[in-house]
């Protein structure tokens, strides 16, 4: 589960427009906008260094931040979308939503798989195929995990982990209203050339036997 909730420091905004967002920008600072709740959509600034640091450890859409901003008391904000430049792939601006502790979110939380070495299917050259490497749950946003765990002990070679395999937080639950398939274990690769091989012999014998019979026949 998300441990301590992470400070986000960020300064007020003074003008809004093009103009002041191109302003920030040449300050080294990435512009935003706080928005939700019960009170005005606040802009602000964050140092641009700040923001890519964050950004490079991951997760940084599914984490809770307490923001803080001078003149305004600390408030909890998830980011709902951070944009960036075509070119260069950098922060240009976010956008943060204020949440209560009780607040739900629909979020996308990473799969995280242990004991590979524990399944008989991966020892004997099995492939661990991911299907959904994130899952999007709806979550309290205090309680918003890090990551989901997926456990590949015993599992053989045509398995499949669902999401009923996968423990939830209290109080989360899917988007999907279904036992969706999270992962499987697949045949290796040369078994399922084999076995292909195989296949296209057995349908050409066929066919050259059908060919035999129309022959015979005239």
């Amino acid at each position: 589960m998300a441990g301590e909730i992470p400070d986000l420091i960020a300064q007020e905004r003074t003008g809004t427009g093009k103009g002041a967002a191109r302003q920030a920008r040449r300050a080294g600072l990435v512009p935003g906008i706080v928005f939700g709740g019960e009170t005005d959509p606040l802009p602000i600034n964050i140092p641009f260094n700040d923001l890519l640091t964050r950004l490079r450890q991951g997760r940084f859409k599914s984490t809770l931040f307490n923001l803080k901003v001078e003149g305004h008391d600390d408030v909890r904000v998830i980011c709902r979308d951070v944009q960036r430049d075509v070119v260069k792939d950098l922060p240009t601006h976010l956008d943060l939503m204020r949440l209560k502790r009780t607040t739900k979110i629909a979020l996308f939380i990473p799969v995280e798989f242990i004991n590979e070495e524990e399944s008989a299917g991966l020892k004997r050259g099995g492939v661990l195929t991911v299907v959904r490497p994130e899952i999007e749950l709806t979550v309290t946003a205090g309680d918003i995990p890090d990551t989901l765990t997926a456990d590949l002990t015993g599992l053989e070679v045509g398995d499949t982990i669902t999401i009923s395999a996968i423990d939830l937080p209290e109080g989360a639950k899917p988007t999907i209203d279904r036992d969706f398939v999270v992962a499987n274990i697949s045949a290796p690769s040369g078994l399922r050339s084999a076995d292909g091989e195989g296949g296209e012999a057995v349908e050409g014998e066929e066919v050259e036997g059908e060919e035999a019979e129309e022959t015979t026949e005239e």
